[in-house]
């Protein structure tokens, strides 16, 4: 039976995590000089690269946290701690649309795929919300299945990103990106609690 509430919340977390409108804004400016079949080939090759190390999450975050001694607890209050400095990043802004500009880079590798798309936030969010002892597998492939759709959309952004960027313009995406950022931070607050036990706490 599908678990519509945590469909829901996952859906969420992950849209705020990679947040495709802030990777949409600096996709526009990073490929702004690129021609449109290299821009085109540039979000391909970034939604591809992403895709892999999301999934890759997923499938091995938690047992590469096992065979490190990490408890998933810890992992949880140190995630929700980062989460919460990364959500006040996208409140406050961050320099992140500046890539390296050494001959050779790849854009579509850094920053696009990482930390672009494929966010720090967006890897803690999918291991914590595939954790092998609180859902089961088709929960898990739901979450997956989320990833993968969230990651859809972004490339369509992305390959639309002139169009858009047009009509939304700098200020809107601006907009756009805080509100997510403050979402982020109120769920990184509730992963630190919940990790801390306060709500039990408080009930008891």
């Amino acid at each position: 039976m599908v678990d519509f509430d945590k469909l829901l919340q996952d859906t969420l977390i992950i849209w705020t995590t990679i947040d495709p409108i802030s990777t949409l804004a600096i996709f526009s400016g990073l490929t702004g000089h690129l021609a449109p079949r290299e821009r085109r080939r540039t979000a391909i090759r970034t939604i591809a690269y992403a895709t892999m190390v999301l999934l890759g999450a997923i499938v091995v975050g938690q047992l590469l946290l096992g065979a490190m001694g990490i408890r998933l607890i810890s992992f949880q209050l140190a995630g929700g701690i980062i989460l919460f400095l990364f959500g006040l990043q996208m409140i406050f802004g961050s320099g992140a649309e500046n890539g390296d500009k050494e001959p050779g880079h790849d854009i579509a590798v850094f920053p696009l795929a990482i930390p672009a798309t494929a966010t720090p936030g967006a890897i803690l969010a999918v291991i914590l919300l595939t954790d092998n002892s609180l859902y089961s597998i088709p929960q898990q492939a739901a979450t997956a299945g989320v990833v993968l759709a969230t990651l859809g959309v972004t490339l369509v952004l992305l390959l639309l990103s002139t169009q858009i960027m047009r009509v939304l313009g700098q200020g809107g995406a601006s907009i756009l990106t805080r509100i997510m950022g403050m979402i982020l931070a109120a769920f990184s607050i509730e992963l630190v609690m919940d990790a801390l036990g306060v709500e039990r706490w408080l009930s008891g």
